[in-house]
């Protein structure tokens, strides 16, 4: 039987949010922007990458791995780039001073490439690949995972993480194209979310250190996540983590620090967000019907015998927003449990 789960508005979950990072130290205005960018994970569908990092967050910021009241600033400046130094604070805060720059500049400059470094964990790619998309722009964004699970292909070492890419492309009519994919199998978040549930793998997520398969996600150290594509996936990983990492001089390779387990170090952690102002390449409108032709040519185009319809990305994110603002955000048990106990050890209101 399929876990009845507790539906909780955004509202009322940003409104937790910002009360546990208040707790701590976080100014006011920034806990309320952490809260805003993570509830919408949520309602976005992201489950792995919302309110469920909150006590891993709180974490580190009571271990001093974070800097809650960072000055975050542009250290290096042209006229379609920039380079932000987080200060170590919130990758969430980090990420949102990027992306506005990213668009600011794209408006005249065209195209803006905005790296960041000394940042942190910052939720899932779309919700920054989204941002320029809300302003008639293409986003692409790209991330040195927060913690190794990815040995380079045939080997054990763990020196790349799932170093995620996500693009938002807009349309007329029809919803916005959002990619938002790890560079592995599964994203190290779902993992996360299955062990707190107590559910097993599907197989072809992650490997033992003997080539067997793994799906206990509670063993999940003594293995590996798999790259998509196998060899290809392991050199996109590889690509992402140059781009996002290396170009910015933050942490890639075995300089990444597993914030999973370590609460009191700095990650240095490394992304990258591009803004393309389609406007410099056509005119808006045009582009957005020939979108909208594209998506209508792709959605009802011939189907293999039992596939129900093709989708296309981000169709599942649009469903599960319109179904969680509209309905409330579906909270299983295990997780409440562990908000609530958050909530006592913050002496804040719980959420449930």
């Amino acid at each position: 039987m399929a876990e009845q789960k507790q539906r909780i508005s955004g509202d009322k979950l940003r409104a937790f949010i910002a009360a546990a990072f208040e707790a701590v130290d976080v100014p006011r205005n920034d806990a309320r922007t952490i809260a805003q960018l993570m509830a919408q994970a949520d309602i976005n569908g992201s489950e792995g990458h919302g309110v469920f990092r909150l006590p891993q967050y709180i974490r580190r910021i009571k271990g001093g791995a974070v800097n809650v009241k960072p000055d975050i600033c542009i250290e290096r400046e042209m006229a379609g780039m920039a380079l932000i130094n987080g200060d170590n604070g919130m990758g969430h805060l980090v990420m949102k001073f990027a992306t506005e720059k990213a668009i600011e500049k794209a408006k005249t400059a065209g195209v803006a490439w905005v790296g960041a470094r000394w940042s942190n964990h910052a939720g899932p790619a779309a919700l920054y690949a989204a941002m320029p998309a809300e302003h008639n722009m293409i986003g692409l964004y790209m991330a040195v995972g927060s913690a190794n699970h990815l040995p380079p292909w045939g080997g054990l070492d763990m020196l790349l993480s799932t170093n995620p890419i996500a693009v938002a492309v807009p349309a007329g009519e029809e919803p916005a194209i959002v990619l938002d994919m790890a560079t592995t199998v599964a994203a190290y978040g779902k993992v996360k979310t299955k062990a707190q549930r107590g559910e097993m793998m599907p197989e072809g997520w992650m490997m033992d250190r003997q080539g067997k398969p793994l799906t206990d996600p509670k063993r999940a150290s003594e293995g590996f996540l798999l790259p998509i594509g196998g060899y290809k996936g392991y050199g996109l990983a590889l690509v992402m983590g140059l781009l996002a990492g290396n170009l910015n001089a933050a942490a890639m390779g075995k300089d990444v620090i597993d914030f999973n387990n370590d609460d009191t170090t700095e990650t240095n952690t490394g992304h990258t967000i591009v803004a393309i102002n389609i406007e410099a390449f056509q005119d808006l409108q045009e582009f957005k019907q020939g979108m909208d032709t594209l998506i209508r040519d792709i959605r009802n185009s011939q189907r293999l015998p039992g596939v129900d319809r093709i989708r296309l990305p981000g169709e599942g994110t649009h469903t599960a927003r319109a179904d969680h603002e509209k309905n409330g955000i579906p909270m299983p048990a295990a997780l409440l449990t562990a908000l609530n106990q958050l909530a006592s050890e913050l002496k804040i209101a719980p959420l449930s």
